[in-house]
């Protein structure tokens, strides 16, 4: 089975030896001497002043939201991954909902300053599939309202907007490095803060609020990423560069072969440099989205419905009454039509074609008699679809 996705994994060699410093230390969490040095290149690779490392991305968002002391609503997209809603409600803040940009698909600013109000203290937009929100029309809509800007930058590992880091943008930004990510440290995740005050208190925060042995200065979590997952961060780093590299050969060869379809558009990617993590295509229709599905599928490619259904349409969402859906007329119109299609940089080009002549086969209603052999790599077993994760 081909899936969505596929974990980047170093040299097993590579990764032995920082266990072995591991073992040799016997330091396996609290600050050690790796993820010391993983902060540190991340830093430089980023381009950034500084970074709080943490188990996981969703930890990193509550931290982010928790730090910042916000109360009453924030405004953020229902066309995202579960954690980024779960987030505000598990820091007892009211989420609400603004649509989305039909090209960009990410949220719209617009119609953020339309949700405002005198109970909303903070913007939670995300760059979805690593491409760039509008940044700095949100930032002046924040400025003008007193807000707080905070971006889910979850698949936006290395990416830059206008020739500028995208994660320099905002009051906080998260970034995950989850095992279907681009970068990742297995689980984890990090938050790079502007204000250096706030960044001390994230530090804090992620660590029950320990100073010293015997100095407790806040009420914190446990959200310390530890030594395997630095080793593991600091292998994938130095090859990032050239997965990215290969994923955008494949992200090109998809574009350029299912351009010509007319069944189906992509996402409009404002970035000046991106990161090919996801290849999102958006069809005609949920009915021919889903015949789609259900054609790979049974061909062995094994894509996903990112993001369907919204979050605000999981059903605990609609008992809290948290937004009509005429109002998110976009968001429901692309998440019911949108496919992330594979796209990993072990794929193989074969493969990568053989997908593109199933969808063109399906939208143009040539459908095939049975499994497209030809897109499996000899001696593929079956495989899990890895979850999308935070």
């Amino acid at each position: 089975m081909i899936t969505v996705t596929k974990p980047e994994l170093p040299s097993m060699d590579d990764y032995i030896a920082y266990l072995k410093k591991i073992w040799s230390s016997r330091w396996l969490t609290n600050d050690g001497e790796l993820l010391q040095m993983f902060e540190k290149e991340l830093v430089k690779y980023l381009g950034i002043d500084h970074l709080v490392l943490t188990s996981n991305g969703t930890i990193a968002l509550q931290v982010a939201l928790r730090a910042l002391d916000l109360k009453g609503e924030v405004i953020t997209t229902p066309f995202t991954f579960a954690a980024t809603t779960h987030a505000i409600l598990w820091e007892r803040l009211t989420p609400v909902f603004a649509d989305i940009d039909p090209a960009t698909f990410n949220i719209d600013p617009e119609d953020v300053e339309r949700k405002i109000t005198g109970r909303t203290s903070a913007i939670l937009a995300v760059h979805v599939y690593g491409n760039p929100c509008y940044a700095e029309r949100l930032q002046e809509i924040a400025d003008k309202h007193g807000l707080k800007l905070i971006f889910d930058a979850a698949h936006a590992f290395g990416v830059e907007y206008q020739g500028r880091p995208l994660v320099r943008y905002g009051d906080i930004s998260m970034l995950s490095f989850h095992a279907t990510n681009v970068m990742n440290t297995i689980e984890g995740g990090a938050l790079v803060v502007r204000d250096e005050r706030i960044k001390e208190k994230v530090r804090l925060m992620v660590n029950h609020g320990i100073k010293s042995e015997e100095e407790v200065l806040l009420p914190g979590t446990n959200g310390k990423m530890n030594e395997f997952q630095a080793a593991m961060g600091l292998c994938n780093l130095k090859a990032v560069d050239e997965k990215i590299g290969l994923r955008k050969k494949l992200y090109e060869l998809y574009r350029r072969n299912l351009g010509g379809t007319g069944k189906m558009k992509f996402q409009t990617v404002i970035a000046s440099k991106y990161n090919y993590a996801y290849m999102p295509i958006c069809l005609e229709s949920q009915g021919m989205r889903d015949g789609l599905y259900a054609e790979l599928v049974r061909n062995n490619v094994r894509p996903r419905k990112y993001f369907y259904p919204l979050t605000v349409d999981f059903d605990y969402n609609r008992r809290l009454n948290l937004v009509e859906k005429y109002r998110l007329h976009n968001a429901q119109d692309i998440s019911n039509r949108i496919l992330c299609i594979p796209l990993y940089s072990e794929l193989e080009i074969v493969e990568a074609k053989g997908i593109t002549r199933l969808i063109k086969d399906y939208v143009g209603g040539r459908k095939r008699s049975g499994p497209a052999s030809s897109v499996n790599r000899p001696g593929q077993t079956l495989a899990a679809n890895p979850p999308l994760s935070r």
